[in-house]
Protein backbone atom coordinates (compact mmCIF):
# COMPACT_ATOMS: atom_id res chain seq x y z
CA UNK A 1 0.00 0.00 0.00
CA UNK A 2 1.35 3.60 -0.66
CA UNK A 3 1.33 5.17 2.56
CA UNK A 4 2.00 8.76 1.07
CA UNK A 5 -1.54 8.32 -0.18
CA UNK A 6 -3.90 10.50 1.99
CA UNK A 7 -5.91 8.76 4.75
CA UNK A 8 -9.61 9.68 2.30
CA UNK A 9 -7.82 7.84 -0.25
CA UNK A 10 -6.73 4.96 1.55
CA UNK A 11 -10.18 4.65 2.96
CA UNK A 12 -11.58 4.67 -0.80
CA UNK A 13 -9.34 2.51 -1.74
CA UNK A 14 -9.88 0.12 1.20
CA UNK A 15 -13.85 0.47 0.68
CA UNK A 16 -13.45 -0.10 -2.85
CA UNK A 17 -11.91 -3.28 -2.65
CA UNK A 18 -14.56 -3.76 0.70
CA UNK A 19 -17.64 -3.61 -1.38
CA UNK A 20 -16.34 -6.09 -4.17
CA UNK A 21 -16.31 -8.53 -1.46
CA UNK A 22 -19.78 -7.63 -0.18
CA UNK A 23 -21.21 -7.91 -3.63
CA UNK A 24 -19.62 -11.06 -3.57
CA UNK A 25 -21.43 -12.21 -0.44
CA UNK A 26 -24.48 -11.10 -1.46
CA UNK A 27 -24.62 -12.89 -4.60
CA UNK A 28 -23.66 -15.93 -2.56
CA UNK A 29 -26.44 -15.34 -0.31
CA UNK A 30 -28.76 -14.83 -3.03
CA UNK A 31 -27.41 -17.88 -5.32
CA UNK A 32 -28.08 -20.19 -1.95
CA UNK A 33 -31.80 -19.26 -1.75
CA UNK A 34 -31.74 -19.09 1.83
CA UNK A 35 -32.43 -15.10 2.29
CA UNK A 36 -33.23 -14.90 5.78
CA UNK A 37 -35.85 -12.47 5.33
CA UNK A 38 -37.29 -10.59 8.56
CA UNK A 39 -40.18 -7.85 8.83
CA UNK A 40 -38.48 -5.15 10.98
CA UNK A 41 -42.15 -3.56 10.68
CA UNK A 42 -43.70 -0.57 8.79
CA UNK A 43 -43.94 -0.41 5.32
CA UNK A 44 -41.69 -2.50 3.33
CA UNK A 45 -39.09 -2.61 6.36
CA UNK A 46 -37.10 -5.69 5.44
CA UNK A 47 -33.89 -7.20 6.38
CA UNK A 48 -32.41 -10.40 4.96
CA UNK A 49 -29.58 -12.54 6.01
CA UNK A 50 -27.34 -9.75 2.79
CA UNK A 51 -28.36 -6.62 5.14
CA UNK A 52 -26.28 -7.97 8.31
CA UNK A 53 -23.56 -9.94 6.74
CA UNK A 54 -22.38 -7.40 4.67
CA UNK A 55 -22.74 -4.78 7.44
CA UNK A 56 -20.69 -6.84 9.50
CA UNK A 57 -17.93 -7.76 6.92
CA UNK A 58 -18.07 -3.83 6.14
CA UNK A 59 -17.96 -2.81 9.39
CA UNK A 60 -14.90 -5.29 10.45
CA UNK A 61 -13.12 -4.59 7.35
CA UNK A 62 -13.02 -0.95 7.78
CA UNK A 63 -12.22 -0.45 11.60
CA UNK A 64 -9.54 -3.26 10.98
CA UNK A 65 -7.35 -0.79 9.11
CA UNK A 66 -8.47 2.51 9.91
CA UNK A 67 -10.01 2.25 13.96
CA UNK A 68 -10.60 5.67 14.51
CA UNK A 69 -13.10 5.99 11.70
CA UNK A 70 -16.94 6.86 12.69
CA UNK A 71 -18.88 3.90 10.80
CA UNK A 72 -22.96 4.07 10.95
CA UNK A 73 -24.92 1.71 9.35
CA UNK A 74 -28.19 1.13 8.97
CA UNK A 75 -28.69 -2.28 10.44
CA UNK A 76 -26.20 -1.16 13.88
CA UNK A 77 -24.53 -4.80 13.50
CA UNK A 78 -22.25 -5.78 16.36
CA UNK A 79 -18.51 -5.57 15.32
CA UNK A 80 -17.77 -9.59 14.42
CA UNK A 81 -13.83 -9.36 14.18
CA UNK A 82 -13.96 -12.72 12.13
CA UNK A 83 -15.77 -10.60 9.57
CA UNK A 84 -12.96 -8.88 8.48
CA UNK A 85 -12.80 -9.37 4.20
CA UNK A 86 -9.15 -8.18 4.38
CA UNK A 87 -9.97 -7.44 1.29
CA UNK A 88 -7.00 -4.53 0.37
CA UNK A 89 -6.69 -1.55 -1.32
CA UNK A 90 -7.91 -1.05 -4.85
CA UNK A 91 -4.88 0.67 -6.77
CA UNK A 92 -7.02 2.79 -9.11
CA UNK A 93 -8.13 5.03 -6.14
CA UNK A 94 -4.27 4.90 -4.50
CA UNK A 95 -2.93 6.39 -7.76
CA UNK A 96 -5.16 9.06 -7.65
CA UNK A 97 -3.47 12.55 -6.47
CA UNK A 98 -5.51 13.65 -3.25
CA UNK A 99 -7.26 17.09 -3.38
CA UNK A 100 -5.14 19.27 -1.68
CA UNK A 101 -8.32 20.04 0.37
CA UNK A 102 -8.57 16.58 1.72
CA UNK A 103 -5.01 15.59 2.09
CA UNK A 104 -4.31 16.04 5.75
CA UNK A 105 -7.86 15.01 7.07
CA UNK A 106 -7.31 12.66 9.69
CA UNK A 107 -9.60 9.36 10.61
CA UNK A 108 -11.59 10.64 13.14
CA UNK A 109 -12.86 13.45 11.16
CA UNK A 110 -14.03 11.21 8.42
CA UNK A 111 -17.89 10.00 9.00
CA UNK A 112 -18.79 6.67 7.18
CA UNK A 113 -22.66 6.47 6.18
CA UNK A 114 -23.32 2.41 5.05
CA UNK A 115 -26.24 0.82 3.81
CA UNK A 116 -25.06 -2.79 3.18
CA UNK A 117 -28.29 -3.52 1.01
CA UNK A 118 -30.19 -0.67 -0.79
CA UNK A 119 -33.04 -2.21 -2.33
CA UNK A 120 -33.89 -4.92 0.29
CA UNK A 121 -37.31 -5.39 -0.57
CA UNK A 122 -36.12 -5.59 -4.38
CA UNK A 123 -33.95 -8.40 -3.62
CA UNK A 124 -36.21 -10.29 -2.28
CA UNK A 125 -38.58 -10.12 -5.01
CA UNK A 126 -35.83 -10.63 -7.71
CA UNK A 127 -35.63 -6.74 -9.39
CA UNK A 128 -31.76 -7.27 -8.66
CA UNK A 129 -31.04 -4.21 -10.79
CA UNK A 130 -31.81 -1.82 -8.43
CA UNK A 131 -29.73 -3.45 -5.18
CA UNK A 132 -26.78 -1.28 -4.07
CA UNK A 133 -24.14 -1.44 -1.60
CA UNK A 134 -23.89 2.36 -0.44
CA UNK A 135 -20.61 3.10 1.21
CA UNK A 136 -20.35 7.27 1.97
CA UNK A 137 -17.94 9.35 3.36
CA UNK A 138 -19.06 12.67 5.35
CA UNK A 139 -16.48 15.75 6.81
CA UNK A 140 -17.71 18.87 8.41
CA UNK A 141 -21.31 17.25 7.88
CA UNK A 142 -20.62 17.11 3.94
CA UNK A 143 -20.66 14.07 1.42
CA UNK A 144 -17.36 14.11 -0.19
CA UNK A 145 -16.57 9.91 -1.36
CA UNK A 146 -18.14 7.33 -1.68
CA UNK A 147 -18.37 3.90 -3.64
CA UNK A 148 -21.44 2.26 -5.48
CA UNK A 149 -22.04 -1.15 -6.17
CA UNK A 150 -24.29 -2.74 -7.90
CA UNK A 151 -23.67 -6.46 -7.24
CA UNK A 152 -26.01 -8.03 -10.16
CA UNK A 153 -24.96 -5.16 -13.03
CA UNK A 154 -25.76 -6.66 -15.98
CA UNK A 155 -27.14 -10.12 -14.79
CA UNK A 156 -29.82 -10.24 -17.04
CA UNK A 157 -27.27 -10.18 -20.10
CA UNK A 158 -26.15 -13.83 -19.89
CA UNK A 159 -23.74 -15.91 -18.26
CA UNK A 160 -20.91 -14.67 -20.60
CA UNK A 161 -21.44 -10.90 -19.00
CA UNK A 162 -18.84 -9.50 -15.72
CA UNK A 163 -21.46 -9.61 -13.18
CA UNK A 164 -21.61 -6.54 -10.97
CA UNK A 165 -19.50 -3.49 -10.96
CA UNK A 166 -18.33 -0.30 -8.47
CA UNK A 167 -18.79 3.16 -9.05
CA UNK A 168 -16.69 5.88 -6.71
CA UNK A 169 -15.68 9.14 -6.85
CA UNK A 170 -14.03 12.13 -4.80
CA UNK A 171 -15.76 15.50 -5.13
CA UNK A 172 -12.59 17.16 -6.41
CA UNK A 173 -11.04 14.42 -8.08
CA UNK A 174 -14.18 13.00 -10.41
CA UNK A 175 -16.24 9.59 -10.03
CA UNK A 176 -15.27 6.26 -12.36
CA UNK A 177 -16.75 2.89 -13.13
CA UNK A 178 -19.70 4.65 -14.85
CA UNK A 179 -21.06 5.53 -18.18
CA UNK A 180 -22.96 8.93 -19.44
CA UNK A 181 -25.57 9.17 -22.30
CA UNK A 182 -26.39 12.91 -22.73
CA UNK A 183 -29.87 13.04 -22.52
CA UNK A 184 -31.86 15.17 -25.59
CA UNK A 185 -32.75 18.70 -25.05
CA UNK A 186 -36.12 19.16 -24.08
CA UNK A 187 -36.71 15.73 -22.10
CA UNK A 188 -37.41 15.52 -17.95
CA UNK A 189 -37.78 11.95 -16.96
CA UNK A 190 -38.46 11.48 -13.21
CA UNK A 191 -37.27 8.61 -10.89
CA UNK A 192 -39.22 8.37 -7.77
CA UNK A 193 -40.17 5.68 -5.41
CA UNK A 194 -41.89 2.48 -6.27
CA UNK A 195 -42.78 1.22 -3.04
CA UNK A 196 -43.38 4.66 -0.75
CA UNK A 197 -45.23 6.82 -2.93
CA UNK A 198 -48.05 8.63 -1.54
CA UNK A 199 -50.28 12.19 -2.16
CA UNK A 200 -47.41 14.47 -1.57
CA UNK A 201 -44.90 12.14 -3.82
CA UNK A 202 -47.32 12.43 -6.68
CA UNK A 203 -48.29 16.15 -6.36
CA UNK A 204 -44.71 16.88 -6.31
CA UNK A 205 -44.19 14.39 -9.62
CA UNK A 206 -46.92 16.18 -11.66
CA UNK A 207 -46.32 19.70 -10.68
CA UNK A 208 -42.70 19.28 -12.41
CA UNK A 209 -44.35 18.49 -16.11
CA UNK A 210 -42.79 15.82 -16.79
CA UNK A 211 -42.15 13.62 -19.56
CA UNK A 212 -42.31 10.49 -18.27
CA UNK A 213 -41.99 9.20 -14.12
CA UNK A 214 -39.94 5.84 -13.93
CA UNK A 215 -40.47 4.13 -10.03
CA UNK A 216 -37.58 2.43 -9.19
CA UNK A 217 -36.50 0.84 -5.64
CA UNK A 218 -33.42 1.52 -3.94
CA UNK A 219 -31.80 5.44 -3.32
CA UNK A 220 -28.41 4.30 -4.60
CA UNK A 221 -29.92 3.31 -8.29
CA UNK A 222 -32.08 5.98 -8.84
CA UNK A 223 -29.16 8.28 -8.00
CA UNK A 224 -26.92 5.87 -10.28
CA UNK A 225 -29.86 6.54 -13.07
CA UNK A 226 -29.64 10.38 -12.97
CA UNK A 227 -25.87 9.90 -13.23
CA UNK A 228 -25.90 8.26 -16.50
CA UNK A 229 -28.09 10.20 -18.05
CA UNK A 230 -31.35 7.79 -17.86
CA UNK A 231 -32.99 10.00 -15.80
CA UNK A 232 -32.82 13.97 -14.95
CA UNK A 233 -33.71 14.27 -11.86
CA UNK A 234 -34.75 12.10 -9.21
CA UNK A 235 -37.29 13.47 -6.78
CA UNK A 236 -38.79 12.06 -3.49
CA UNK A 237 -41.25 14.28 -1.73
CA UNK A 238 -41.60 12.56 1.20
CA UNK A 239 -39.55 12.00 4.60
CA UNK A 240 -38.76 7.80 4.23
CA UNK A 241 -34.90 8.68 2.94
CA UNK A 242 -32.04 8.39 5.72
CA UNK A 243 -28.13 9.29 5.84
CA UNK A 244 -27.07 6.26 5.15
CA UNK A 245 -29.09 6.14 1.44
CA UNK A 246 -27.98 9.75 0.49
CA UNK A 247 -24.22 10.33 1.30
CA UNK A 248 -22.55 7.76 -1.39
CA UNK A 249 -24.91 8.96 -4.35
CA UNK A 250 -24.83 13.09 -3.17
CA UNK A 251 -20.93 12.39 -3.11
CA UNK A 252 -20.79 11.31 -6.23
CA UNK A 253 -23.16 13.05 -8.02
CA UNK A 254 -21.16 16.26 -6.64
CA UNK A 255 -17.84 15.18 -7.51
CA UNK A 256 -19.36 15.10 -11.35
CA UNK A 257 -20.90 18.34 -10.82
CA UNK A 258 -24.23 17.54 -9.75
CA UNK A 259 -26.40 18.05 -7.10
CA UNK A 260 -28.36 16.38 -4.12
CA UNK A 261 -30.48 18.50 -1.88
CA UNK A 262 -33.57 18.37 -0.10
CA UNK A 263 -37.01 19.74 -1.58
CA UNK A 264 -35.94 23.01 -0.18
CA UNK A 265 -32.71 23.15 -1.69
CA UNK A 266 -31.03 22.61 1.12
CA UNK A 267 -27.88 20.56 1.83
CA UNK A 268 -28.22 17.61 3.51
CA UNK A 269 -26.18 17.05 7.16
CA UNK A 270 -24.37 14.03 7.80
CA UNK A 271 -22.60 15.09 11.15
CA UNK A 272 -21.94 11.86 13.14
CA UNK A 273 -24.29 12.90 15.84
CA UNK A 274 -27.19 13.96 13.32
CA UNK A 275 -30.85 12.13 13.28
CA UNK A 276 -30.76 9.58 10.77
CA UNK A 277 -34.27 10.39 8.43
CA UNK A 278 -33.75 12.81 5.88
CA UNK A 279 -37.28 14.78 6.89
CA UNK A 280 -37.06 17.07 3.88
CA UNK A 281 -37.32 14.64 0.95
CA UNK A 282 -34.62 14.09 -1.54
CA UNK A 283 -34.04 15.75 -5.02
CA UNK A 284 -30.89 14.78 -6.92
CA UNK A 285 -29.90 16.23 -10.42
CA UNK A 286 -27.12 15.81 -12.72
CA UNK A 287 -27.89 19.73 -14.25
CA UNK A 288 -30.32 22.16 -13.99
CA UNK A 289 -30.61 21.69 -9.91
CA UNK A 290 -32.72 25.02 -9.39
CA UNK A 291 -35.45 24.80 -12.37
CA UNK A 292 -36.31 21.14 -10.33
CA UNK A 293 -36.18 22.78 -6.83
CA UNK A 294 -38.43 25.96 -8.57
CA UNK A 295 -40.92 23.42 -9.15
CA UNK A 296 -41.26 21.89 -6.20
CA UNK A 297 -45.39 22.97 -4.97
CA UNK A 298 -45.81 25.11 -1.67
CA UNK A 299 -47.82 22.93 -0.11
CA UNK A 300 -45.10 20.29 -0.35
CA UNK A 301 -42.65 22.61 1.08
CA UNK A 302 -44.70 23.14 3.50
CA UNK A 303 -45.05 19.52 4.81
CA UNK A 304 -41.61 18.81 4.55
CA UNK A 305 -39.60 20.67 6.71
CA UNK A 306 -35.47 20.63 6.66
Amino acid sequence: INMSSSVILRVLAASVRIADKSASLVREIMSSGELGIVDKGGQKNLQTKADTSVEKLIRASLLSLFPKLNVIGEEDEALDATADAKAGFDDDVLNKSSPPEYSKLTEDQIVVWVDPLDGTAEFTEGLLDHVTILIGFAVNGEAIGGVINQPFYNYQAGSQAKLGRTIWGLVGLGAFGWNRSEPPTGRRILITTRSHSNELVNLCLSSMSPTAVERQGGAGNKALRVIEGEADAYVFASPGCKKWDTCAPEAILRAVGGQLTDVHGSKIRYDKDIKFPNTGGVIATYRDHQTIINLVPQKVRDELKS
